[in-house]
């Protein structure tokens, strides 16, 4: 029976990633004009790169695994801060 990866999550993927994840798709949304439907792909792409190629370099399966998290996490958690601003706004305008 194969076991899965030991996955060790550190300072950056807690802190790090998720948010350069988050500027980054956002920089390329201003200054490339991408279509918001295509930002969460973007994002997951490039929280699949940054996994593979600089923090989990020596483990193929841990960087797509913690790739998907990264991208994952960086859409919702934009999702969640966007919603909550829209949410302010509207209960500040209702005031």
């Amino acid at each position: 029976m194969e076991h899965f990866p030991t996955i060790h999550t550190n300072f950056w993927d807690a802190v790090i990633a998720v948010p350069i994840i988050m500027i980054i798709t956002q920089l390329l949304k201003k200054f490339l004009h991408i279509k918001p439907v295509w930002v969460p792909t973007i994002a997951l792409v490039i929280g699949l790169l940054i996994s593979i190629f600089i923090s989990h370099r020596h483990n193929l399966l841990a960087g797509i695994f913690m790739g998907w998290f990264y991208g994952y996490s960086a859409i919702g958690s934009y999702a969640s801060l966007k919603t909550t601003i829209i949410a302010y706004r509207q209960k500040k305008l209702k005031k």
